[in-house]
């Protein structure tokens, strides 16, 4: 994603106007500084007041140096490049689709969180107990509070389970619980039942031996060592083994989500027909890991505006996503959702600062 409004692109002469070029729907289209400007400001206002937007309005309110009446020229050719258009009640215009992706490609200056702001999150995430569910949490927290819309996050994810740490912990009589760390911050809990009861200290014993000899191991390295272990210590790494498989081939993980009551407070989502989409899309856990698994390789924060063709379910909405984690150990995915009507340069600073910051969190997890 480009932030940058001084991106180097192929000269084009232009002489006043929005000069349509290819695809005027996408990135082939050229606009004169003018017409950059009045989509940017279109953009803008309609982000803060949600009402159409006018060529008086910005000719009253904005020293453009150019009479209302060009400044309504140049937004009908807007309109005419497919970036701007206009309610059938109002002579005022709003963003397309397309306007808001070249605005935010091409008009975002700075992105960046005021300092204050990043010293108050990092402080939250400092505060908060070091585990990869809590920081989840309070990321979506975070996110869903700056962007005034939702926000959504995965776990992170290993290319391939491995070991970590186990715990045996005697509860009554033969009943023991199997707990289980995973690199990646992944913990799994088991009820077992043994053949005769075993004391902590004798369940201690086995959980350090297997702690030694499965360090860091994957799958095909705890078989290895699991062949020459004694019968009890054998059968535990058999239980690892199983939770260890089913996490590799279970491809979906758990989505944390915050900020939807607020979300559906925009004016976007009034009619019920419209609300009731926008909760299935947030609420409908298979499509998303559909469109976050297919956004997992993208190394930088990615603005994804109606659907861009793709999802037809995504029409009315934008998403902001980033990847957050250790590459090549493990990575999940966080972000915002919310309407096209989105401050754009705000939401991206927020996860693109929350994203480094669990990036962070996690190298030291994994001593990086």
């Amino acid at each position: 994603m480009h932030n940058d409004s001084s991106e180097q692109r192929n000269e084009v002469d232009i002489i006043g106007g929005c000069t349509p070029m290819k695809n005027a729907a996408e990135d082939g289209i050229e606009l004169s500084e003018r017409c950059k400007h009045l989509l940017q400001i279109v953009v803008q206002e309609y982000v803060d007041t949600a009402q159409p937007v006018g060529s008086k309005n910005i000719a009253d309110n904005y020293q453009l140096g150019v009479s209302s009446a060009t400044i309504r020229n140049e937004l009908a050719a807007l309109e005419k490049a497919g970036l701007l258009t206009h309610p059938h009640t109002s002579a005022g215009r709003v963003p397309t689709d397309a306007g808001y992706r070249y605005f935010v490609r091409y008009l975002l200056s700075s992105t960046e969180l005021p300092v204050a702001e990043q010293r108050m999150i990092r402080h939250q995430f400092h505060q908060a107990r070091q585990e990869v569910d809590q920081w989840l949490r309070l990321s979506t927290a975070v996110l869903a509070r700056a962007s005034q819309a939702a926000a959504l996050a995965t776990l992170p994810r290993a290319n391939e389970s491995r070991f970590k740490h186990l715990e045996l912990l005697a509860i009554r009589d033969s009943v023991v619980l199997l707990v289980l760390v995973l690199q990646g911050g992944g913990v799994k809990q088991q009820i077992i039942t043994l053949d005769a009861p075993l004391e902590q200290p004798e369940l201690s014993h086995i959980s350090n031996e297997l702690n030694e000899k499965f360090a860091s191991a994957n799958v095909n390295g705890i078989t290895k060592e699991a062949a020459a272990l004694s019968t009890l210590p054998h059968d535990i790494a058999m239980l690892v083994l199983d939770v260890m498989k089913r996490e590799d081939d279970h491809l979906s993980e758990r989505i944390y989500r915050d900020g939807l009551a607020q979300m559906l407070e925009a004016p976007e989502f009034a009619e019920g027909e419209n609300m009731r989409r926008i909760v299935q899309v947030f609420e409908q856990r298979s499509f998303l890991e559909e469109v976050l698994a297919e956004l997992v390789s993208v190394s930088h924060v990615h603005v994804l505006i109606a659907g861009e063709g793709r999802y037809v379910e995504l029409q009315d909405v934008a998403l902001v996503l980033s990847r957050y984690g250790v590459e090549d150990e493990a990575t999940g995915m966080l972000g915002v959702i919310g309407p096209m009507r989105m401050p754009y340069a705000r939401t991206i600073g927020a996860v693109r600062y929350v994203s480094d910051l669990m990036s962070d969190l996690m190298h030291q997890i994994y001593g990086k």
